[in-house]
């Protein structure tokens, strides 16, 4: 059967005009992987003095607890793909739930230094895997008109979660739950991870990793659940299955092919600059950088809700017009952002010193604020949503996996390195090297960057000169 035979369930009613609730609900859910992606990836930086105090770290070791979850990370966005390939995306992301709630009460019941680095490893293998899966689900069900917004709204659960994680970490924080407040603001997380474990369990799967899996019965199921491109079920079905027919690439399916030269290239590019940003270390060191800038620990923490609340209102802003407005558009407007923020930040830190003034730590906000609203409206509302477009069906998962393994790579090396050179190199030199980076960022914007906007996945592998 093909699109110019349409059996049966051509007489499908067409594409909806607006989202259905099984599409809505679907990409809420899988999202939650997002959201205690977000938490547990910036919980950490709340309980810093406590870990350093309770396990006697030095500066190297605090940095390699910061640094154990990226580990895992890497590790768990490496070998998603696999998974989600073989045992569906939905079984997947119901493995992850389980892992985030046993992690989450694994690290606040730590009973010493070693346990508590085991338990973030394997949290960090979580947050990983969720980075590959929760946005390849997300994309694989949505047509393209709403796919921008819908994959964004992993973005927006993340910084939901990020900011969700400052919050509390400032509520507890003032609570005088002495020895042991550490160890709740760990805990929290096991509350979402069991939600998002039940919520999944009656999920629809990915209708085009049914039909790779010769499952078109259910795959039209859920097509006419979840809502269609355009032209009928029947015809996306079609779409889908000529995209992954084997007979047509007999030399197998390694994003090693040079046919997948340019996805692969672009995927690299976008996760590398995420992090070049400095992104992850004012994320996960915000208290400390306000503490710099000579603010007390609790104005600090409150200035971190702060960067928290800006960050998750520019990724509402984006998700309203990323659709409209194109991903490139998004990325140019981030990129500007970025440098200015990044250059005011570093300008404060050249001009202060040691000897900030509340003027002095007042740029310093206003400039770390400008950067972050730059990367909710830019990057961070960007770059799932791109990764999930630029691969073709048959190495989606792969690519994903790519993509988010080259962003955490960047992460670690950033949240790891960062104490040591700020220490070696001030802040000033620190921000303003980020700040550079961030132009190349916009000149590869300008130059390379294609858009995605709009385009149905089957298409865009013939946009990209993928046969």
């Amino acid at each position: 059967m093909n699109a110019s035979q349409p059996g049966p369930a051509s007489t499908a009613p067409p594409a909806r005009a607006s989202m259905s609730s099984t599409l809505i609900a679907s990409a809420l859910i899988a999202a939650l992987g997002g959201f205690l992606f977000g938490y547990d990836t910036v919980v950490i930086s709340g309980t810093l003095d406590s870990l350093k105090r309770v396990f006697v770290l030095s500066e190297g070791s605090l940095g390699f607890t910061v640094a154990i979850a990226l580990i895992g990370t890497i590790v768990g966005s490496i070998v998603a793909g696999r998974p989600a390939d073989i045992w569906g995306r939905k079984k997947a992301l119901i493995v992850l739930a389980v892992l985030y709630l046993v992690t989450s009460l694994g690290t606040a019941l730590a009973w010493d230094w070693y346990s508590f680095l085991f338990f973030r490893f394997w949290g960090g293998v979580a947050v990983g895997g969720a980075s590959v899966v929760s946005p390849l689900y997300i994309a694989e069900i949505s047509p393209a008109r709403f796919r921008g917004r819908l994959v964004a709204v992993q973005q927006f659960n993340i910084v939901f979660g990020i900011l969700l994680a400052q919050l509390l970490n400032y509520a507890i924080a003032r609570m005088g739950l002495g020895e042991n407040e550490w160890r709740w603001m760990l805990a929290v997380l096991a509350a979402p991870s069991l939600a998002f474990l039940i919520l999944m369990v009656p999920t629809l799967e990915s209708p085009r990793w049914l039909i790779g899996r010769g499952r078109e019965d259910e795959a039209r199921a859920a097509l006419l659940k979840l809502g269609v491109d355009g032209g009928g079920v029947e015809q996306e079905v079609a779409e889908i299955r000529a995209s992954i027919d084997p007979e047509h690439h007999k030399e197998g399916d390694s994003l090693l092919r040079p046919a997948y030269r340019i996805p692969v290239m672009l995927a690299v590019a976008i996760a590398m600059f995420n992090q070049l940003s400095g992104i992850n270390a004012v994320l996960y060191y915000a208290p400390k950088i306000f503490e710099m800038a000579r603010g007390s620990k609790d104005t600090a923490l409150l200035q971190a809700v702060a960067i928290g609340g800006m960050n998750m209102v520019f990724t509402m802003l984006a998700m309203t017009v990323i659709d409209r407005a194109g991903r490139r558009a998004l990325m140019l407007v981030g990129s500007i952002g970025y440098i200015l923020g990044l250059s005011v930040t570093a300008w404060a830190f050249y001009t202060y010193g040691a000897n900030f003034t509340p003027a002095g730590g007042a740029i310093v906000l206003g400039g770390l604020l400008l950067f972050i609203a730059a990367h909710g409206f830019g990057q961070g509302a960007v770059i799932w949503v791109f990764i999930s477009e630029i691969f073709p069906n048959r190495v989606r998962a792969d690519g994903q996996a790519l993509g988010s393994t080259t962003h955490w790579v960047m992460a670690a090396a950033i949240s790891w390195t960062f104490p040591i050179i700020n220490e070696r190199f001030g802040p000033g030199n620190t921000f303003a090297f980020y700040a550079a980076m961030m132009v190349l960022q916009l000149l590869w914007v300008l130059t390379i960057m294609p858009e995605t906007k709009g385009v149905p996945l089957e298409e865009m592998q013939k946009r990209l000169g993928i046969e």
